[in-house]
Order: structure tokens, then sequence, then C-alpha cells
């Protein structure tokens, strides 16, 4: 049994871009671990918060929720705050992830790696997929924990850009806007692992964040075929290593 250590920027991303990894890890007899960096302050406010309740507190149950599905054994927050999308005054708040000293929250997660004497961490390429400024601090923070706690195999996950295009097209939702500047290129990509066995607990997982992935988004409205083709495979980034159709746990 080897351990993976998936680091996230906020809740749901997990189960959007790794989902199938961590229940396949899991169904092999592996030991799987999520750590997020922030409890999504930032995220959509629902109107069905209860009395009192805090979105960040509704986003750790569903977490735990997702968790639960995918079959996670331990779950840890750093302790970050959201810090929006690029360009919001989040951005610079104090205590946001975007503004956390690298190498202090390095060390955090450097910690949980040699506790679970981790033999796998996935991060996110340099680029966050989308440039979402946790998201680029989560390849920053996580690239640095693994020289130090010294694991061996790391993973940048990332969206391969046509193949979400082309579940747009099918689904007759309307395009997003490129990437853009600094986006990674999908040449980079030499990783893809096939979890299209496991998309049944990929997708309770993302029903699991009701607060945050309704029904008629993008991800649930899917018919299973696009979904299949949309979330089917999942892809990473190995640097220094040729292509590869899993993790190497």
């Amino acid at each position: 049994m080897a351990t993976l250590v998936t680091f996230h920027a906020h809740p749901d991303d997990e189960c959007i871009v790794t989902g199938g990894v961590m229940r396949k890890a899991f169904e092999e007899g592996h030991r799987v671990v999520l750590v997020v960096a922030t409890r999504g302050e930032a995220g959509e406010i629902p109107d069905f918060l209860g009395e009192n309740e805090e979105l960040w507190q509704r986003r750790v149950q569903e977490t735990l929720a997702s968790a639960d599905i995918l079959g996670v054994a331990r779950v840890e927050f750093l302790g970050y705050r959201d810090s929006g999308m690029m360009g919001d005054a989040l951005n610079t708040e104090p205590g946001s992830f975007w503004t956390a000293d690298v190498e202090e929250a390095a060390r955090t997660l450097a910690k949980i790696l040699e506790e679970e004497d981790a033999k796998v961490l996935t991060t996110y390429d340099s680029f966050g997929g989308y440039g979402h400024p946790d998201h680029i601090q989560v390849h920053r923070v996580g690239m640095r924990a693994a020289e130090l706690a010294g694991t061996p195999n790391v993973y940048q996950a990332m969206v391969r850009e046509s193949e979400f295009r082309e579940a747009f097209r099918r689904s007759g939702i309307a395009e997003p806007p490129p990437l853009g500047e600094g986006a990674v290129p999908e040449s980079e990509i030499n990783v893809g692992v096939d979890v299209t066995e496991y998309l049944e607990f990929k997708r309770k997982a993302m029903r699991a964040h009701a607060s945050q992935i309704a029904e008629d988004s993008f991800f649930l409205a899917l018919d299973e075929p696009t979904f299949a083709h949309a979330f089917g495979t999942e892809w990473f980034i190995r640097e220094g290593h040729g292509p590869a159709t899993a993790l190497d746990l």
C-alpha cells in the first residue's frame, strides 16, 4: 500500500480534476489523503444556507462528504482564505492564499507528506489550469513541498482544454473564452489516466458539492457520453518522464 496525497485550492476542485485517480487509488488498496488550501470562502453563496451558517462551513462539510465518496482516509485544510479570481480585491487581503509565503505554506504541506510517507503528490500546472491565483499558488507550494519532503512522484493536474470545448459544443452550451496568455500547452501533458470505471463516484462527489455544483450546471447536466468525454481521462504533467497511463503508486 502506498499513499497518494492530492493537493487542491478549494472545496470541489478535488472531484473535478482528480476524483477519478483518487477513487482508483482507493479501489487498488492505497491510502488517499486530501489537502485543501482554503475553505472556499469566495464561492457562490446559495440561497439554502442555514440560519447563521457561513459558506465556508457548508463547503467544509461538502468536502468531507466528497472525500468519503472518493475513498479519502484523511482530509486537511491549510487554513488560508480564498483569494477570489485574479484581480479581485480579495487577492491581497491578509490571510489569502495568494499572499501566503510559499516557503511557509510548503513546509506545512511537507510535514503532511512526511507524516504520510507519501509516494505521490498531485498538484496543478504552473498556470493553475485556468489562471486562478489560488491554483497557481497550489502549483508553487506543492512543487516546493515535494522538494522539501523528498516526495518521489509529483504529477501536475491539468485540464485538457480541447476536450472541455468539445463537451461544450456537444451540449450546446456557449464556450468560455480561451484560457489566454500563460496557459500551459496541451503538448506538455504526458500522463493520461483512464478513470471511466470510476465516473459514477466522480459524479456523486460533484453532487456532494451542491452549494457550488448545481444539478443544471455544466458538470452535472451533461449526458453520460459527453460527461465521459470530458471527465473520463484525467491528465497530468510529470516532468522528466515519458508518456504514462497510470500514476506511479
